[in-house]
């Protein structure tokens, strides 16, 4: 699954979310929903700015590292959730299901990660694709290829037969 893909499930499967921007870590946007090109890169680097500023606000040496942010208004919501590698952000209406909104965030990154483990797969060579192909002398039959009998036809008999005189 490609990061477009990605963000256009989430959007799919959330309904509170209006738009979604996916970036990589320093804000460089991978994937975006927005209408407007510019927005999606607006947002993507509003989004990284605002969750190094709370990490830094929080002043915790050895403390876990802030990996999602909500941003409430009267008229909506901003939602940042990052991984090791990415950052998606999120603008919805007002008063969204906060947890909901953060698990499907999430879950667009872990779907996104997922894919890139994935070994892919490998092509098959002309060797194999010639083996799986019948050939003009066998006739696929269930799961294994048996030889065609040849076709005979039987000649009438010509002189005896069941004449009555």
């Amino acid at each position: 699954m490609d990061a477009a893909q990605a963000l256009a499930d989430l959007t799919e499967i959330s309904a509170q979310i209006d738009a979604a921007v996916l970036a990589g870590a320093d804000g460089s946007v991978v994937a975006s929903t927005f209408q407007q090109e510019g927005r999606g890169e607006e947002l993507a680097r509003a989004a990284v700015e605002l969750v190094a500023a709370a990490g830094e606000a929080r002043g915790h040496s050895g403390a876990p590292e802030l990996v999602q942010i909500q941003a409430a208004t009267p008229r909506g919501s901003l939602f940042v959730v990052r991984d090791g590698g990415h950052v998606v952000a999120a603008v919805t209406g007002s008063k969204p299901t906060v947890g909901l909104v953060f698990y499907d965030l999430k879950t667009c990154l872990r779907m996104l990660e997922r894919e890139a483990e994935k070994p892919e797969k490998p092509e098959k060579s002309a060797k194999a694709d010639k083996a799986e192909k019948p050939t003009a002398t066998t006739e696929k039959v269930g799961k294994a290829s048996t030889p065609r009998k040849p076709t005979t036809t039987k000649k009438k008999d010509e002189g005896g037969g069941d004449e009555s005189s």
